[in-house]
């Protein structure tokens, strides 16, 4: 299935897509859950009991009609994992920069705020031009789950989904965390959908690649991970639970703006398109960053 979040009557709601069409929820029947997090909170049952309902669904609304949302706005965690491309680890090497022992994973937060929709506008900050792209694979976790061993990662794993790890490379070299560099506001958009894991026979070999304005700039498969998808579940688990409907970005390619020379950082008005096998493509324009004049009480 692909599990979606739309824009319906003033509301986000949860909705299928299937052959061109997006079917909400609550059109397929009166109980289902009422966003696609309850839905993974809800587990194998809730599940079975939207793809009985989907079995009897009518035509829909044409997905060319629809307004996509991002298919989940507030997971208790969105994490992403450094150097885990063997060609970025390259192309970061040939720039002198050191790499750290990947033995050891390198995860880093990315704030739930970050998180857009995936036909959203991301924003150049006020405080930086450097705004760089990084084309993701996502995992969405489908079950509460701690001390996974590697051969049972699959099992807690509901979907994927495509994600841009949008990053202020110079905020982000500014600590020894990365974390606010890759936290600013709409850095962070994903979708269009979740795929769920039973329709991606292959996510560890999947082709992925980044467009600005049309020209190929990041072109990749997801088999090149340093740390593949079993691994990083295993790792993260002996630290923390994972809850149902958090999300782990996997990675990016080489390509990167910061990677090139000179670096190619996004301008305002570009747009930038990731695309992955299987599971669909967002795309967001860059607009300047909207100064909020909003007066606080202090």
């Amino acid at each position: 299935m692909k599990l979606a979040t739309i824009a319906l009557d003033g509301a986000a709601v949860p909705a299928l897509v299937r052959d061109g069409a997006v079917l909400p929820f609550a059109s397929l029947a009166p109980d289902l859950p009422a966003s696609i997090e309850a839905l993974l909170a809800g587990g194998d049952e809730a599940m079975a009991r939207v793809r009985r309902a989907a079995d009897r669904a009518g035509q829909g609304i044409a997905l060319a009609d629809a307004r996509l949302l991002a298919p989940l706005t507030r997971p208790s965690k969105l994490l992403g994992i450094g150097f885990n491309y063997s060609s970025h680890v390259e192309e970061v090497r040939a720039k002198g920069i050191p790499i750290p022992d990947l033995s050891n994973q390198i995860w880093f937060n990315k704030q739930v705020s970050a998180i857009a929709g995936p036909f959203d506008p991301i924003h150049l900050p006020a405080s930086s031009e450097q705004l760089d792209y990084e084309c993701e694979l996502g995992i969405v976790i489908g079950r509460r789950c701690r001390h996974v061993v590697a051969a049972d990662a699959r099992k807690v794993i509901a979907g994927y989904l495509v994600a841009n790890d949008v990053s202020v490379r110079d905020w982000q070299l500014k600590a020894p965390t990365a974390t606010l560099g890759k936290s600013f506001d709409t850095h962070a958009p994903i979708g269009p959908w979740i795929t769920t894991a039973d329709e991606v026979a292959t996510p560890d070999d999947l082709a992925i690649r980044t467009l600005v304005d049309g020209t190929v700039v990041q072109d990749g498969r997801t088999s090149e991970l340093v740390n593949g998808i079993d691994a990083m579940v295993a790792y993260l688990t002996q630290v923390m639970t994972l809850e149902p409907g958090d999300i782990l970005l996997t990675g990016t390619p080489s390509g990167v703006a910061a990677g090139r020379n000179p670096p190619t950082w996004l301008r305002e008005g570009q747009v930038v398109r990731v695309e992955i096998e299987g599971l669909g493509h967002i795309e967001n324009r860059v607009v300047a960053e909207p100064l909020d004049q909003t007066s606080f009480i202090r």
